[in-house]
């Protein structure tokens, strides 16, 4: 990703939080004096299979708002993996739910980030804020929407019927980040052999 321009695929499973998750982005994005697009696929492939949105974040105004090369795919589920990330750019990320995708081999020319999305909102209490979790791994990677002022602006963000769940939507928010944070991520090539069992972890 760019420092003036980030291009986002997000997908999953309905009932996942995708389209929330790209909201969140967006919003966070537009609330920071940013020009953003949100656009949401709706259709049959929301009820069991693969729900998408696009997301884009732009220091200068969007010239369109599809993003056919992203250079950033969130993805949730295995289905979602093998539908996009085929499209992202040349030394983009794949961001993956490791708790629900297993390892292997992707392109050697992405950043590949694992994150166990599902498996620390579980730790939290409440396997809905796995989304929240990608955001935050998310904002550690983005040049334009710092974990401060995505966190400050959380509670805005939720329906007003579930401001009861704000302190676990922060929480699964910044342990995302902190866990992003944390890691030593690197290029696809050196994933290869890890994966192979000829590297080093």
């Amino acid at each position: 990703m760019s420092a003036n321009v980030e291009r986002i695929v997000l997908a999953g499973f309905g009932g996942q939080g995708i389209l929330f998750l790209g909201k969140v982005l967006a919003e966070v994005g537009m609330r920071r004096g940013l020009n953003v697009s949100w656009i949401p696929s709706y259709g049959p492939e929301m009820r069991g299979g693969t729900a998408n949105c696009t997301v884009v974040i732009s220091e200068k105004p969007i010239a369109s708002p599809l993003v056919t090369v992203p250079d950033t795919v969130i993805a949730m589920n295995r289905p979602s993996v093998m539908k996009f990330s085929v499209r992202i750019k040349a030394g983009g990320m794949l961001m993956y739910n490791s708790s629900l995708i297993e390892r292997q081999e992707f392109r050697d020319d992405i950043r590949l980030v694992e994150i166990p999305a599902s498996e620390i909102a579980d730790e939290l209490g409440n396997p809905r804020v796995a989304n929240l979790v990608m955001a935050g791994a998310y904002c550690h990677f983005s040049k334009m929407l710092p974990q401060d002022a995505a966190v400050s602006m959380l509670p805005d963000l939720l329906p007003s019927k579930r401001k009861e769940l704000n302190q676990i939507n922060i929480e699964a928010f910044n342990r995302g980040y902190s866990f992003a944070k944390e890691k030593k991520y690197m290029f696809g090539r050196y994933v290869f052999s890890v994966f192979k069992g000829t590297g080093n972890v």
